[in-house]
């Protein structure tokens, strides 16, 4: 049996149905704060993770930039380091040189020196012993021409020579 009411207000099933509907819009409210909510949330989360990795990208950037930096000051200093090598090489082979061509110069003039020290000995030698063979031969002339009489001739005319010979000395 039905029962129709007079105005709908009235009626229990409207009551019902004003219920659910004012139900499921307090619930749906609240469903609808929460699942905001959570994604509200989870845009902060990813929100805030995008400025961590923009921030991390930056950050190696700036390590790239100063990597690239530091290996070409490497670099840099690598080359500075050969070419002063290279020049002290350089200074070391010509020093070397210098004193290898000074220390030929010296045993040369040491070689001369000796040379001449040789030939200066040799040449007294022989002069010592043409002096002792000239004496000799000397001697023997004189002991076999000289007699008495050409001795005290001899004599007197270096007696006679001896003042003119002081004069000239």
């Amino acid at each position: 049996m039905e029962h129709h009411y007079e105005h709908f207000w009235l009626d229990p099933k409207f009551w019902v149905a004003v219920s659910f509907v004012i139900f499921f819009a307090l619930v749906g409210k609240m469903a609808w704060a929460r699942v905001t909510a959570m994604l509200d949330e989870r845009a902060s989360r990813i929100r805030s993770e995008l400025d961590e990795a923009q921030r991390l990208r930056a950050e190696a950037e700036a390590m790239r930039r100063e990597a690239e930096a530091e290996r070409a000051a490497a670099l840099k200093e690598a080359e500075e380091m050969l070419s002063r090598a290279r020049a002290e090489a350089e200074r070391v082979a010509k020093a070397a040189a210098e004193e290898a061509e000074a220390g030929a110069k010296r045993r040369e003039r040491m070689a001369l020196d000796r040379i001449a020290a040789a030939e200066a000995s040799a040449v007294a030698e022989v002069r010592h012993a043409a002096a002792e063979i000239a004496t000799t031969a000397a001697r023997d002339v004189l002991a076999t021409t000289v007699d008495a009489e050409a001795d005290a001739k001899l004599i007197d005319a270096s007696l006679a020579d001896l003042p003119r010979a002081l004069r000239a000395a």
